[in-house]
């Protein structure tokens, strides 16, 4: 397997958010954007179907919405996210209740991880993530060097 070697990229300061919930959870995400709104409203916000529907009604704010979850909504969210065009992931997602499309769920989550992007999984890290310094200014990451990786894999090939 080849080896990935990181790059520098920068977050803007407006950022892209995508907020995703799980059926049992969009109740709680919505309270928390309700909550969190004077510090969402700056950014881009990205939702999944119905969670994007509920939160553009909830908080008057617009909301880019992707088909729902279990319908590719989740796929959608991760191909943005590898396409550097999503800059932070919330997600409320059911630890207790299993999904129809948990390999979307669990692909979502990798993805976000690859690509080394800010991630909240509840409350609690949503909460530190809008309460951090860097959510309003640019800020630097590593992520995977693709065009190295593609290289290295056609020299590979040849």
């Amino acid at each position: 397997m080849n080896r990935i070697d990181f790059v520098s990229a920068t977050l803007p300061a407006r950022k892209r958010i995508a907020l995703v919930a799980h059926d049992h959870c969009k109740e709680r995400l919505l309270a928390w954007a309700e909550r969190q709104k004077s510090k969402l409203e700056p950014h881009e916000l990205l939702a999944t179907g119905t969670t994007g529907l509920l939160l553009e009604r909830r908080l008057k704010l617009p909301v880019e919405c992707m088909i729902s979850g279990p319908l590719g909504g989740d796929q959608q969210i991760g191909a943005r996210i590898a396409e550097r065009r999503i800059d932070m992931l919330v997600f409320f997602w059911d630890p207790f209740e299993p999904q129809p499309h948990d390999p979307d769920v669990k692909a979502l989550l990798r993805v976000a991880a690859v690509w080394n992007i800010p991630l909240a999984a509840n409350e609690s890290s949503a909460d530190y993530l809008l309460s951090s310094p860097l959510l309003d200014q640019a800020h630097t990451l590593s992520i995977p060097n693709y065009a190295s990786y593609l290289a290295d894999r056609q020299t590979a090939d040849h």
